[in-house]
């Protein structure tokens, strides 16, 4: 009995110890360190809870012992903890970024990202320090589908192309840029400044109206919390960088032996009758080609208090070229100011400024006679000090050492750009906001061209020294008035109501001029009052512009029950850049939705958390084509003046009164689907653009109004109509293990078919040189991709002289290309040139990939296009300048070769412009990997820091394709004349070490 009394007093003293009540405390901190301030802790299962306060603390009394308690807060997971003890707790939450009621910025307001209606697609500033771009527009690059960014040149300060969803416009094709609610540019804002971007790709964007057709992009800069602590960050790397390709080219013995057999075949003597002491002789890329460095510093501090809000950032990159570093090179520097106030309980001030100044040397690029251009044809029998003096290389191919010995300019910018913000809210769900945003930028530069002599007859031959130096002067301003007004109708109709006006103008000028006869033909004296020389001809040019866009605009969201989604917009524009009677216009859009998972036959899935399909249909503008109507006096013309004949002035480009914007009409329809407790996202759209009344320039018209006299041209007119069709998907996992493991993975695809359905009169429009004398090879014709390829199609080589005879090419010879008579006239004409390729890609994909274990984590981007061309135009059509090694197969003999043809001096057809000079360009490229070590909690806190990370990535580590060229991806962004390789400055391969540091 006493042994049983035992027994139940000791059960009972178990369960009370286990059920006893404790009181806990510990703090919240996000994945940095910092505290997160009203975050929620509540028992689960219970009303008892509590919130943090300024610091991340907070304390619960009266706890039962394996209770669970919830921590959360918005933006982040929510997390639970099973109550064990009264130990101090340490809870760290973690970043939500695809979560449903993230709020996602959609132009003059935001939406919840489950309401939203339109082709939306976020990149968040995760993204942007993984891959640590030099210019924000990079961290778009397979990041969003539907989003193409090509960079026009790999040199430091480049730039890059942003395509969204294809080309649909033969003139500008880029989208439109907000920053803060003003107009703005990606290249002059520090990539670490940006919290997201929010990419509007449908009829959702006609909230901008005439500036909404090429997309949008919306840049939210970061900014500080309320009630938050002083937060530091430092984020540095330094780094090298060389070039990620050099070209396969003949060497010195390789060169003579094919030389002489150019010779010999147009019965020419031989130039090196003893070759066998040439060697490799000197390998002019491994000449050109360096390592050079690369730095990046930015510092930021933000906080806030109960009433406001601050964030101060500074950076400076310094990026020095691959070729030629002391006259290849970037310099920006960064200061951003953002600031908060809540001036009453009513009226809320902010303000933000970006102050950018930048410098910058470049050398000469994408162009026959540039640099690159010249050590691609220079020859390697000829040393690095060895010039051509006697033009055995021709008139057009000089040492490139040397031209860049002679190159000297220097670029500077200057821009201050920011916003000033009213937000007044009279009553509950009724807001007024007006917002004044600037920019100004002004740049100089200065180029001097010294009095050199290359050679006998080369056409860079200077006789006279100058300098030439310029200054621009670019403002701009947009100021908004809005209001948005937020009301429930009968509990379950919510509506939201948009009104406003917006007012931009973009002014400014130029002035240049020349000097001529600098002092001691030097760059320290390449000033304009030092260079007394006379010239003959005009040495000062000025322009001024002033544009300027006048807007109404509204918009009407609804939903049922938050099911049933519905939003209708409509914005008047007015634009000074047209006539009078062409100056205004309407610009609407419909999207809706239906959220599926919300109906009772889907509410109860355990597989399906979240299903969307919506749609959206409208016009926008390209506002494209200034001052077309307009008559310049920028033509010449002979007059007879007090019986003297005199040179003067006349109308230049015949005016168009009738010109006007460009008009796009986009349907989409998309779907939304999360799975699997939201660890799956699935995002698709099918999408159809028609773009209306394209801007063709010099359109043929009647002689007599004077289009062809000298110094004048042709109008630009409404004459054209495209239209791309595509398919987007998105899809992603992730998946948090453990504790200790979480990795994620990403990929997007977008198909583009892109169509010229209409030109006016079926009169093509061209552009695009290839070599020098033959005609433009790129066209925008009916049926056809904007600016495909147009040339001859081979048929493999001609074997012998009996192929010859039977031809359409009598004047061949065996080892000559053949060309396809198309129209089987039995000659080959114009007429018989054909479709080659085009320079869009039909895929354009992404992937990304990212895995945490314990304090490490790895990361990696890709990027891919498929199914485009380049044409490879950096071979210099000359007797005796160096060749690409795929000449070491040519065609030497009947059946020696049946694609590369035969070498000689004597007149060929073989340059003509045909698919032997159109490659596939389809490529992947890695953009990125990345492996980093953040120090443990514990060791932090000694040291007295929230985080310390150190990393290490490699930018552009191998690209796989077959194009021959430096880079596959490059292109001058041009729509026709764009994907013509003419020497591109290839991408740098960067190794960088960094550090992630926050106080």
């Amino acid at each position: 009995m006493r042994h049983t009394l035992f027994k139940i007093l000791t059960l009972f003293f178990i369960a009370y110890s286990s059920a006893q009540n404790v009181d806990i405390s510990g703090v919240v901190q996000d994945e940095t360190g910092f505290p997160v301030p009203g975050a929620n802790i509540i028992v689960k299962d219970t009303s008892k809870g509590s919130t943090t306060d300024f610091d991340g603390n907070f304390t619960l009394n009266e706890v039962e012992t394996g209770s669970i308690i919830t921590v959360s807060y918005i933006g982040y997971v929510t997390k639970e903890i099973t109550i064990t003890s009264n130990e101090p707790l340490t809870i760290v939450l973690q970043e939500d970024l695809a979560q449903l009621d993230e709020v996602v910025v959609i132009g003059y307001g935001t939406q919840k990202k489950k309401d939203v209606t339109g082709a939306v697609a976020i990149v968040d500033s995760q993204t942007i320090e993984d891959l640590k771009p030099v210019d924000a527009a990079q961290a778009l690059q397979g990041t969003s589908a539907g989003v193409a960014v090509t960079a026009p040149s790999g040199s430091p300060g480049g730039g890059f192309n942003i395509l969204i969803r294809g080309v649909s416009s033969n003139g500008d094709n880029g989208p439109l840029v907000i920053v803060d609610g003003y107009k703005g540019d990606l290249n002059t804002i520090n990539p670490s400044d940006i919290e997201t971007f929010s990419i509007l790709k449908d009829a959702q964007a006609a909230i901008y109206g005439i500036e909404g057709a090429n997309g949008v992009v919306l840049v939210t800069t970061k900014s500080g919390k309320k009630n938050q602590a002083l937060k530091i960050n430092y984020n540095g790397f330094t780094g090298v960088q060389q070039t990620t390709r050099k070209l396969p080219y003949l060497n010195a013995t390789e060169y003579a032996l094919i030389l002489n057999e150019s010779h010999a075949a147009n019965g020419e003597a031989l130039p090196y009758p003893d070759v066998s002491g040439l060697g490799v002789g000197t390998n002019w890329q491994d000449e050109l080609f360096t390592t050079a460095p690369i730095m990046n510093h930015n510092v930021s501090a933000s906080g806030g208090g109960e009433t406001s809000t601050y964030y101060f950032g500074g950076s400076y990159i310094d990026q020095k070229g691959i070729i030629s570093p002391e006259k290849s090179n970037f310099r920006r520097a960064n200061v951003k100011i953002k600031l908060g106030f809540d001036i009453g309980k009513k009226l809320k001030f902010t303000t933000s400024a970006n102050y950018f100044n930048s410098n910058r040397q470049t050398i000469g690029e994408n162009a026959l006679g540039t640099p690159l251009f010249n050590a691609l044809n220079y020859a390697p029998t000829y040393g690095v000090d060895e010039g051509d003096p006697s033009g055995f290389l021709g008139n057009e191919v000089i040492n490139p050492l040397t031209q860049i010995a002679n190159t000297y300019n220097d670029y500077n910018g200057n821009a201050i750009e920011g916003t000033f913000q009213l937000v007044y809210t009279p009553i509950e769900g009724l807001s007024f906001t007006s917002r004044l945003g600037i920019r100004s930028y002004n740049d100089k530069g200065k180029t001097f061209s010294p009095e050199v002599e290359y050679g006998s007859g080369k056409v860079f031959n200077n006789p006279r020294s100058s300098v030439n130096q310029y200054r621009n002067t670019n403002n701009s301003y947009t100021w908004e008035t809005f209001g948005n007004y937020q009301r429930t109708f009968a509990e379950n109709h919510n509506t939201t109501f948009t009104l406003g006006t917006s007012v931009i103008r973009d002014w400014g000028d130029n002035l240049s001029g020349t000097g001529f006869d600098v002092p001691n033909n030097s760059w320290d004296f390449a000033e304009i009052q030092l260079a007394n020389g006379i010239s003959e001809t005009k040495n000062a040019n000025s322009y001024t512009y002033d544009s300027r866009l006048s807007s109404f605009f509204g918009r009407v969201q609804y939903d049922y029950k938050g099911k049933y989604l519905l939003s209708a917009m409509i914005r008047r524009d007015g634009s000074s850049d047209f006539s009078p009677d062409n100056r205004i216009d309407y610009f609407s859009s419909v999207t809706a939705g239906w959220k599926i998972s919300d109906e009772a036959f889907l509410e109860d899935s355990e597989t399906i958390n979240f299903l969307k399909l919506r749609g959206s249909f409208g016009t926008l503008g390209n506002n494209t084509g200034a001052d077309l109507y307009r008559a310049l006096l920028d033509g010449e013309a002979t007059y007879v003046l007090d019986g003297a004949i005199t040179n003067g002035r006349a109308s230049g480009r015949i005016p168009n009164p009738d010109a006007s914007w460009e008009t796009a009409k986009k349907f989409d329809v998309g779907l939304d689907l999360n799975m699997f407790d939201n660890k799956l996202t699935i995002v698709a759209d099918y999408f159809i653009e028609d773009r209306e009344d394209l801007l063709i320039s010099s359109f043929p018209v009647s002689g007599i109004l004077g289009g062809f006299a000298p110094g004048a041209g042709l109008p630009t007119v409404n004459a054209g109509t495209t239209r791309n069709t595509g398919i987007e998907l998105a899809i992603g996992y992730k998946n948090q293990i453990n504790d200790n493991t979480a990795f994620a993975i990403n990929y997007n695809v977008t198909k583009i078919e892109g169509e010229v359905l209409e030109v006016r009169d079926n009169i093509p429009s061209r552009g695009g040189d290839f070599s020098v004398g033959q005609p433009q090879i790129a066209v925008l014709e009916p049926g056809q991709p904007v600016g495909y390829f147009l040339g001859y199609k081979t048929n493999g080589l001609f074997q012998n002289q009996a192929e010859v005879d039977a031809s359409a090419q009598p004047d061949a010879a065996p080892g000559d290309i053949r060309f396809l008579d198309i129209d089987n006239d039995g000659e080959i004409t114009d007429a018989d040139r054909t479709k080659l390729g085009k320079p869009q890609a039909d895929y354009i994909m992404g992937l990304n990939l990212s895995f945490d274990y314990k304090n490490w984590d790895f990361g990696a981007y890709m990027y891919a296009e498929l199914g485009k061309e380049t044409v490879r135009n950096y071979e210099r059509d000359q007797s005796n300048v160096n060749r690409l090694k795929l000449y070491l197969d040519r065609w030497t003999g009947e059946g020696t070769s049946n694609s590369v043809p035969r070498v000689t001096n004597g007149g060929t057809t073989n340059r003509l412009f045909s698919d032997f000079y159109v490659e596939d360009s389809s490529f992947l490229r890695v953009q990125n990997i990345q492996l980093g070590y953040s120090l443990g909690d514990d060791v932090v806190e000694k040291i007295g820091i929230k985080k310390l990370r150190i990393y290490t990535l490699i930018n552009n580590p191998f690209t796989i394709t077959k194009y021959n060229g430096y880079d596959p991806a490059a292109t001058n962004g041009a729509a026709i004349g764009g994907g013509i390789d003419y020497g591109f400055y290839p991408i740098a391969r960067q190794f960088i070490i960094g550090l992630n540091l926050s106080i």
